[in-house]
């Protein structure tokens, strides 16, 4: 416990190392209380981090969910404990920063994460400290676990102790705070930080098995995949706003209502502490969003540790016995904590895309090795064949002209011979002996005849063998042939089932798809806020069914994740889809995908942004173009991507697109992207010059309210961080707003009936004027009416305020009020 001292006279006095104080009722009787510390005026805020925060933020880091909550009086310390940034004092750094420098310093970088959301319970309405448009953020209850959520909040992801302290001077610059008897500066609504972490769990490992072809070799295949285990934890900080008495606080107008709201919520959750401290059978959490968002801090799953507030003075001795009496009620509330663990099926999605794409490269490159080495094989044997039948075809004729050519010239000497033998018969008769030689030579002749023929019948044979040899060779490649092709087919097999799984996934993709679409139309009557396509969990009821058979015994996972298994490369893939159909229900899935911030890093890394770009440059489609238009809108939203779709000529497409289309939802998809690119500080000139500002303004000829809600968003952030740079000495001159012709529209509409439209023209209007530079345009348009009137009528108190400020600060709208004789 933290007090602050107000008094010389105190009605507290601490005992000591006792964990104890006495509270007096007079000068003779006083009552002792204990605590499980009590800590003085002269404690650091380092000793209170480490007694109150310190073992939640450890519980945190080891995957329990944590709470640290300030409940006490106006004035007694609350905020200065818990929210002090310590920019000047590095000594008087509150909870807040100190328990993010000991989480950012214990996790891993490269596979933790840390992502803080900044949030304002105000009149029992839930804003977003970090966006001050989002003014009404709905709480989701899971039906199964009764767990809830703010889904509709902002989300930012911390790298750095700096970052996360610029975070919390901008939700700090955006919480109520006011001027009340009791403090200069009471904070008017309850604040809540919430720091989820999610971390990796190491030590687990993946099992490779070896599973038999049909070719009878081994290859060594991912068999089975253990998916990673991952623990979630939620950090939450809590600083209520103060108890008090409206008679002590002198609260009147609106600070009146605002101490009403507060004293009601804080009633409903003292009602709940009754409740679990006396172990009733029913706890009210539903009386108010507080108790609603708190439910699991007390009795519930998460540890809690509760900082209670005093002062010392005897004139608030009522309400110091009522916070002590809180503290002691909330002593007796047990929580029983539960670890958070759930398996990452996000890696192991990631990790079967990697293995399913390395077996279709692999089969890809073993089905063209086979294919070279079967053309190759048959190739040289039919080259051998033919050269082999060449040369016995030559020889064989050869040797046919030679033999025919020497029988002949045999047949023509002895021709010759028997002549001269018949013309001198006696002298053959009287020449015996030569007639018996020349017989011989015949035989002879005869002789050397049938050797030939013999010698030509034998080279014959010889050609006939190698004829032979070469066609048992062709036998043998034509059997490894054969093996090659049964190896091939085997391949085409494995490559066939893959075609099958893929298919399979396809199907999937179309369903999710049309669900998706489903979905959309349900939300085209939207309240045009930053996001075009909201979360995408509620589509994958159907797909349940589709969970491999290795997981229905294990833990189920998240619907989300379901639909992941599918791969974010693939459904992008499919946006170049030749078939009509698919590309649809692929850029549908995409822009719900993007619809959530977790998913937009992965996607630009993954081509996604360049691929929607050209569907919007290309496409004739009137339902892609709107859906397209509609991731890009997402997207946007991050301003890292707000640089890429600037870099790749996003502006210009989506002028283009605007200016083509004719359906109001492709105008309000073109207008709400264009809308988030124009918060960008740095991208005003860039913006400006490509088109933006006139797109938005040839848009509003559609007059559909959506669209105009978009537009009127687009010119209240442009406005915004006009101001924003002029006030920083960034920028000169008049407003590129009026250059471009957008002031006319914006005096038109701003009374606009509907209150998104009116919300932002007059948040616009206000930023406008905030500059002397600007005042005589709005003089000359009318604009200065309607800033009176927003001063005296506007329904939001802030924007009410803004424009009494600017009207009182300008000069030369002064002068322009006394001389008209307008009072502010």
């Amino acid at each position: 416990m933290q007090m602050s001292w107000q008094q010389m006279l105190t009605s507290v006095i601490v005992l000591s190392f006792s964990q104890r104080l006495k509270l007096r009722k007079n000068n003779w009787e006083s009552e002792t209380y204990e605590f499980d510390e009590v800590l003085t005026e002269f404690a650091s805020q380092k000793r209170v981090y480490e007694v109150v925060a310190k073992p939640v933020v450890e519980s945190v880091l080891e995957g329990y969910n944590g709470t640290v909550m300030a409940y006490g009086q106006t004035g007694t310390g609350k905020t200065f404990t818990l929210g002090r940034l310590g920019e000047e004092d590095t000594a008087a750094r509150g909870i807040m920063v100190r328990a993010m420098e000991d989480i950012l310093a214990d996790i891993t970088p490269e596979t933790d994460t840390v992502s803080v959301s900044y949030l304002q319970l105000y009149m029992e309405m839930i804003q977003d400290l970090l966006d001050p448009v989002n003014d009404n953020i709905a709480i989701v209850e899971d039906p199964r676990t009764g767990d809830v959520s703010l889904p509709g909040a902002t989300v930012v992801e911390i790298r750095d102790q700096k970052s996360f302290v610029d975070l919390l001077r901008v939700g700090e610059a955006h919480r109520v705070a006011a001027n009340t008897k009791l403090n200069t500066e009471s904070s008017r609504s309850h604040a809540l930080l919430m720091v989820n972490v999610r971390r990796a769990v190491k030590g687990r490992h993946e099992m490779d098995v070896s599973i038999s072809g049909e070719n009878g070799h081994s290859s060594s295949m991912v068999g089975s995949f253990r998916p990673p285990i991952v623990r979630k934890s939620k950090l939450v900080v809590v600083d209520l706003a103060g108890s008090e008495r409206i008679d002590k606080s002198g609260s009147e107008g609106h600070t009146l209502e605002e101490a009403k709201s507060i004293n009601l919520s804080l009633s409903a959750l003292g009602k709940c502490i009754n409740a679990l401290a006396e172990n009733s059978p029913h706890v009210p959490v539903r009386d108010s969003k507080l108790t609603r968002l708190l439910k699991d801090s007390f009795g519930g799953t998460a540890r809690t540790s509760l900082v209670v507030t005093i002062g010392p003075s005897p004139r608030h001795r009522g309400e110091t016995t009522s916070t002590i009496m809180f503290g002691q009620r909330a002593m007796k509330v047990e929580n029983m904590v539960k670890l958070k663990e759930e398996f990452d099926y996000k890696s192991l999605c990631r990790r079967l895309d990697i293995e399913l794409d390395k077996l279709i490269a692999e089969n890809e490159r073993q089905k063209k090795y086979f294919d070279d080495e079967i053309e190759r094989i048959t190739a040289e044997a039919q080259l051998r064949v033919t050269e082999a039948e060449r040369e016995y075809k030559t020889t064989l004729e050869n040797e046919k002209v030679k033999c025919h050519q020497e029988y002949l010239d045999s047949i023509k000497i002895l021709e010759e011979k028997w002549k001269v033998h018949q013309q001198s018969p006696k002298k053959q008769i009287k020449e015996t002996e030569p007639t018996s030689n020349e017989v011989g030579e015949v035989q002879n002749l005869l002789q050397n005849e049938k050797m030939l023929r013999q010698s030509a019948e034998d080279e014959a044979n010889d050609l006939k063998n190698q004829v032979l040899h070469w066609k048992k060779m062709e036998a043998l490649a034509t059997a490894e042939v054969v093996k090659l092709r049964k190896m091939l087919d085997t391949e085409a097999s494995q490559k066939e089932k893959l075609d099958e799984e893929i298919a399979a996934l396809k199907s999937q993709l179309l369903q999710l798809s049309l669900d998706a679409d489903e979905t959309r139309r349900s939300l085209d009557r939207g309240d045009g806020s930053g996001k075009i396509f909201p979360g995408f969990d509620s589509l994958m009821s159907h797909s349940r069914n589709s969970q491999p058979r290795e997981q229905s015994n294990g833990p189920k996972p998240p619907i989300a994740k379901l639909f992941e298994q599918v791969g974010l490369q693939k459904i992008l893939s499919l946006l170049e889809s030749e078939e009509p159909d698919v590309r649809v229900h692929a850029v549908k899935v995409v822009a719900n995908l993007a619809a959530e911030e977790a998913n937009q890093e992965k996607i630009v890394e993954a081509g996604g942004l360049t691929s929607l770009l050209m569907l919007l440059r290309s496409s004739e489609d009137e339902t892609i173009r709107r859906v397209a238009a509609g991731a890009i809108a997402n997207l946007a939203m991050n301003e890292t991507n707000q640089d890429l779709i600037m870099a790749q000529g996003g502006v210009s497409l989506l002028s283009m697109t605007a200016s083509d289309a004719e359906d109001p939802q492709t105008l309000r998809m073109v207008a709400g992207a264009i809308a988030n690119l124009c918060g960008n500080d740095k991208l005003q000139t860039r913006l400006r010059g490509e088109g933006g500002i006139k797109a938005l303004l040839g848009m509003v000829k559609c007059g559909h309210p959506d669209v105009l809600a978009q537009v009127a968003r687009g010119i209240a952030n442009f406005a915004k961080c006009e101001s924003r740079a002029a006030t920083q000495g960034n920028k000169v001159g008049k407003s590129l707003l009026i250059d471009d012709g957008a002031l006319p529209w914006i005096v038109k509409n701003a009374n606009n009936e509907a209150a998104p439209i009116r919300r932002h023209i007059e948040l616009a209007l206000c930023h406008l004027a905030q500059h002397e530079v600007n005042s005589k345009d709005i003089i000359s348009e009318g604009a200065l009416w309607e800033l009176v009137r927003i001063s005296r009528d506007c329904s939001r108190e802030d924007i009410r305020m803004l424009a009494y400020r600017t009207l009182t600060s300008s000069p030369t709208l002064q002068s322009e009020m006394r001389r008209l004789r307008i009072e502010c």
